[in-house]
């Protein structure tokens, strides 16, 4: 890992560079996000457009002149935490780029220069839990002239975007017991939906929608089933243990069609120790599907029953339509942390298809009854020995948040994945609020040179992977793909790669400098040019093909 020089961001207000000529950008409507890539100029969603298939139609950038890309320019947000760096993703509205940072840095930028147009800064509150060592932030969501985002004291707020300026701020959660927002909030119709982050501390999960034009809550959905709803069973008697994580702190998706949000729902607590939380803990490492106008659980599918390895079900889901055991089904996809590919009909939660794609002996199938067959638990119990306790992946999983990608042409599900081997040694550990509550350690094992992430193309109609592309040490980017052939990743080491969809074979490849954790690329239309922008560190940068 490289050392980072660290920078302390000075008091800053919300500000703008060209404060004498707002921005006067057209609204962003309900209709303009649902129609997601039919307008390569913009990008109004974290992923892009409401599938989160992260696939763009463009086609200009090609397997034959990729190589060509240079960099057009770079942002530096010379003020902001290094951090994990830029961990969202920007929207793009008609020239005009709309990102966050570390330590709820907020930015509009000049799509063609890189130049700051408004800076925004929250002033945070001492004391903070969760988000004093979890800075980061995925990005905003849009409608209408607002940008909303979750804050680190567990607020989500509105932005004028035209200048930065305060719309509404509204409470999520108290958090001093915990609660932070680090996820780019899903705009669906007049609703902001957001999750809390904080699942490793004593805090209970939950999903709400809340007015884009008032910012009143609208509904909530809570992860952890408490005794007597549908799913209190599967928790001990409070009195035993309490009941908490479920944290819902990445994006989810959104069918139009059948008025569903699909999302992720995290870990429960405390993470590694089983030893009082039996049972299979509703509604955590999870996905479910909730109505979008009330909130209310249409389905549901647990990933890793009484997970005990920290392997949140956060992942994004993604929405296709494929054919499938000789016929066509509507779908959501997930790669899960658990190591296995899953897809799902997306409107009756029936399990279709569940295969591993990474090399996890932990297990290496799942059932009828859609549970894993575990082979091996990696757990150390209190007293046991260490050296007999075979490995299995570490609390990262075989894929973490970091966006996969699909293409619908290829049948090819791409994600980054990751190979690690680690042992779990419980410990007993009282919970106290706004503390860490892990209920162990987590111990590596493997040697150097062991351990190695792959972008890997998984085929949705067999989940079998069809190729592999080694980025070296377990990386947390994410990936995009383009109707071209492109399948765009990055690394840990900050390699910046473009490969064919089709064989994994690399095309191009520049080191960016910093690492690049979490994010991944976008692409769109500018000038009548295909673009192309990675968040690296503090940095964004541009690539395009020289101009004619």
């Amino acid at each position: 890992m490289r050392r980072w020089n660290w920078i302390l961001a000075g008091t800053v207000v919300a500000c703008s560079a060209l404060a004498a000529q707002d921005l006067k950008l057209p609204e962003i409507t309900y209709q303009n996000i649902r129609d997601g890539f039919k307008n390569t100029s913009r990008w109004l969603t974290y992923s892009g457009d409401y599938s989160s298939r992260r696939h763009s139609p463009l086609k200009e950038i090609t397997p034959q002149n990729v190589d060509k890309l240079a960099i057009q320019w770079t942002f530096e947000a010379t003020g902001m935490s290094r951090g994990r760096g830029f961990e969202a993703t920007p929207l793009l509205v008609d020239g005009v780029l709309f990102t966050t940072g570390t330590n709820n840095w907020a930015f509009a930028i000049d799509a063609r220069t890189g130049k700051q147009i408004w800076q925004y800064r929250r002033q945070l509150p001492t004391g903070l839990t969760y988000g004093a060592g979890n800075i980061v932030n995925r990005g905003f969501g849009m409608l209408g002239n607002s940008l909303f985002m979750g804050t680190l004291d567990a607020h989500v707020i509105a932005l004028d975007r035209n200048n930065g300026n305060v719309l509404w701020d509204t409470t999520l959660a108290d958090f001093k017991q915990g609660h932070a927002a680090t996820l780019a909030p899903l705009v669906v119709k007049d609703k902001v939906i957001v999750g809390n982050s904080g699942g490793d501390e004593p805090t209970k999960g939950f999903i709400d929608a809340y007015d884009a034009k008032t910012g009143k809550r609208v509904w909530r959905f809570n992860t952890i089933a408490e005794p007597g709803q549908p799913g209190g069973d599967t928790w001990p008697d409070p009195g035993v243990v309490p009941r908490g994580g479920g944290a819902a702190w990445m994006a989810g998706s959104y069918d139009p069609d059948l008025n569903l949000i699909y999302w992720g729902t995290g870990n429960p607590n405390p993470d590694y120790d089983t030893s009082d939380r039996k049972g299979d803990n509703l509604y955590t490492s999870s996905i479910v599907a909730l109505d979008a106008d009330s909130g209310k659980l249409k389905w549901h599918f647990q990933f890793t029953p009484q997970d005990h390895h920290d392997w949140d079900g956060n992942q994004i889901p993604v929405l296709a339509d494929i054919a499938l055991q000789g016929r066509q089904r509507k779908v959501v996809m997930v790669a899960s942390r658990n190591g296995f590919f899953y897809v799902f009909d997306r409107e009756k939660g029936e399990l279709l298809l569940a295969k591993p794609f990474t090399a996890t002996q932990w297990a290496r199938e799942i059932g009828r009854d859609g549970r894993p067959i575990v082979l091996n638990t990696g757990l150390v119990p209190p007293g046991g020995k260490e050296e007999t306790t075979t490995c299995v992946p570490d609390n990262y999983g075989g894929a973490n948040f970091e966006p996969p990608s699909y293409d619908a042409e290829r049948q090819l599900f791409f994600v980054m994945s990751r190979e690690t081997c680690a042992i779990y040694i419980q410990q007993r550990q009282d919970p106290q609020p706004g503390k860490l509550y892990m209920g162990g350690i987590l111990k590596r094992i493997s040697g150097p040179g062991t351990e190695y992430s792959a972008v890997r193309a998984i085929d949705v109609t067999t989940g079998q992977v069809k190729w592999e592309y080694k980025v070296g040490v377990p990386s947390m980017a994410g990936v995009t793909s383009t109707a071209s052939g492109i399948v765009f990743a990055g690394s840990q080491e900050g390699d910046f790669t473009a490969l064919d969809a089709s064989t994994g074979k690399k095309l191009w490849s520049t080191n960016t400098g910093a690492n690049i954790y979490g994010a991944a690329a976008m692409t769109y239309m500018l000038d009548g040019r295909q673009w192309v922008l990675i968040p690296s560190g503090t940095r964004l940068i541009t690539f395009a093909l020289p101009k004619n």
